[in-house]
């Protein structure tokens, strides 16, 4: 069974309860899980493990927030060669750059050498109890992909 990181950063807690569904979705499957709030994590560790989960909320006109700063540019090196990388974070579709935050983590796992099987999951603002069900499903699916 792979072993899974999830690094994320949450402000009002909207992300957070994104992160604890996606959780759910991933130990259902039977598959380990740590979890860690972006300051509490390096880039480093994430070569210590088979696949990486990585949340954020986007802050302003669509950049990551200042606690994922020195996190994403540790992240310029590493080598995430052969793991697989998801993204997801809550949203404002009120400005013009929507959940860019999840787009940036994932432009940046590639750039590492990860493979991103799963589109972003963005969600606006606090999930809905139909978005939670999407947020374990989303786990579930990156379980899945795992083999």
């Amino acid at each position: 069974m792979a072993n899974i990181l999830m690094v994320y950063a949450s402000m009002s807690g909207n992300t957070q309860e994104i992160a604890e569904a996606i959780a759910e979705g991933v130990r259902s499957t039977g598959a380990t899980l740590e979890i860690k709030e972006v300051f509490d994590a390096t880039a480093q560790e994430l070569e210590s493990y088979d696949a990486i989960l990585l949340g954020a909320y986007t802050w302003g006109d669509g950049e990551l927030p200042d606690e994922c700063m020195d996190f994403y540019d540790g992240m310029d090196s590493i080598s995430l060669a052969g793991k697989k990388v998801a993204a997801f974070g809550s949203c404002d579709s009120a400005y013009e750059h929507v959940g860019a935050a999840v787009d940036i983590f994932l432009k940046k796992a590639r750039e590492c050498g990860a493979e991103t099987p799963l589109e972003g999951l963005k969600i606006e603002l606090a999930p809905t109890p139909k978005e939670v069900e999407v947020c374990k499903a989303f786990g579930v699916s990156f379980v899945e992909l795992l083999g």
